[in-house]
């Protein structure tokens, strides 16, 4: 089986920066611990960066949630410190503007051509938001390859939010554990 884990956004803002979660900062030991688990058997891991400019109060997103955040070179757009020593440099990295990543998504969908048998992996934050629209994007793109979302690996704006977007990928056909 060949294995891929997307680590979807953990960045600084998101942790402990302006946009940061109690709940996003818990759920770092249990992506430390998977990170481990795919590189034990030399799987990918891929890394998602949520990016944005300083016109970001600008853009769409911006005049929904006017509050910036994951500014490109800035404190707040880096991975956060504990995820980033596990990585240890051995990852592949995404930026994107908007929720899901289309290249992503193409990325993984030429990569499929080669490795028929994936399986694809998502956690981080947040569940409601990000992860949500990889995981429908991916598995649209990909329809049948199993694409799973590890619910003690991921963290949404609310404990509502979070488990209201568990359900909805349930219902997409996304295994959540």
């Amino acid at each position: 089986m060949n294995k891929v884990l997307i680590i979807v956004d953990m960045q600084n803002d998101f942790i402990s920066g302006s946009l940061k979660s109690e709940d996003a900062f818990k759920i770092i030991p249990n992506i430390v611990s998977k990170i481990k688990e795919y590189q034990k058997n030399n799987n990918l891991i891929i890394v998602t960066q949520d990016t944005h400019d300083e016109n970001y109060l600008n853009t769409q997103e911006g005049r929904n949630l006017p509050i910036p955040h994951c500014l490109k070179n800035s404190f707040g757009h880096e991975i956060q410190k504990d995820i980033k020593e596990a990585l240890q440099d051995d990852f592949l990295v995404f930026e994107k503007k908007c929720f899901g990543s289309l290249e992503l998504a193409n990325w993984l969908k030429d990569y499929y051509n080669y490795h028929p048998d994936l399986e694809i992996e998502l956690v981080g934050v947040c569940t409601d938001i990000c992860v949500i629209s990889n995981a429908i994007l991916i598995k649209n793109f990909l329809s049948e390859v199993k694409v799973i979302v590890d619910s003690k690996c991921c963290s949404g704006v609310t404990l509502k939010s979070h488990n209201n977007a568990l359900e909805a990928m349930k219902m997409c056909q996304i295994i959540v554990i």
